[in-house]
């Protein structure tokens, strides 16, 4: 990973600057954008339309986070968002999950555990602090294709090339290998054709717009 934006939402100025300081680990190139409410962070994001992830603070003065997560997930689907709590209620894990987050991490999290969670979010996997059981469940239950690996995986379906999908879809080469990377790891598969079978098990097509040069 060269580069990364990520976008801390939090109302507390000293957690920011944590936070973005810890973030920092993450690539060789990273930045970081800071709002105190859900308001400022829907501006910026409208704004920075290359960002790869939103860290979104659970108690925020404006709304809460699971009140943030629909709008989000209207405006930005393809943005994901990884929810900060204070609490381990299992409850509120589940219905940040089912209300669009991509993942759940308790602040009280140590660095480590953040930086991993974000890496694991921005390959498109889901991510829960957890006891070992909750996680399991979590990742059998949530685990999904983003809307931008949906559009990689009907490249492989149509045969093209990393190259051809990423002028496809106007994103890079390296970025769709990452979310090639996500799609076999999502079926199981230890290659492309391995994808293609599974997904075409579970009801994936070629599209009409099927590559025939």
């Amino acid at each position: 990973m060269s580069s990364v934006k990520i976008l801390v939402v939090d109302d507390h100025a000293l957690v920011r600057e944590g936070l973005s300081q810890v973030l920092k680990a993450l690539a060789d190139e990273v930045t970081v954008l800071q709002a105190s409410t859900c308001l400022q962070a829907f501006e910026l994001s409208e704004r920075h339309c290359d960002l790869d992830l939103v860290l979104l603070d659970y108690h925020l003065p404006d709304m809460t986070g699971l009140e943030a997560l629909p709008i989000f997930r209207r405006r930005f689907p393809e943005l994901p968002v990884l929810v900060l709590s204070g609490s381990a209620n299992v409850q509120i894990l589940h219905q940040a999950l089912k209300a669009g987050a991509a993942g759940y991490i308790q602040k009280s999290g140590v660095n480590d555990e953040l930086l991993s969670a974000v890496r694991k979010i921005l390959d498109g996997e889901v991510f829960v602090s957890a006891p070992a059981p909750e996680i399991a469940r979590v990742e059998s239950e949530y685990s999904r294709l983003t809307p931008r690996q949906e559009l990689v995986l009907r490249g492989i379906l149509d045969g093209l090339s990393n190259k051809d999908i990423g002028d496809r879809i106007g994103i890079s080469e390296e970025t769709v290998k990452t979310h090639v990377a996500a799609i076999l790891r999502y079926f199981h598969a230890q290659n492309r054709t391995q994808a293609v079978t599974t997904a075409m098990q579970q009801g994936y097509r070629p599209s009409s717009r099927r590559n025939t040069a």
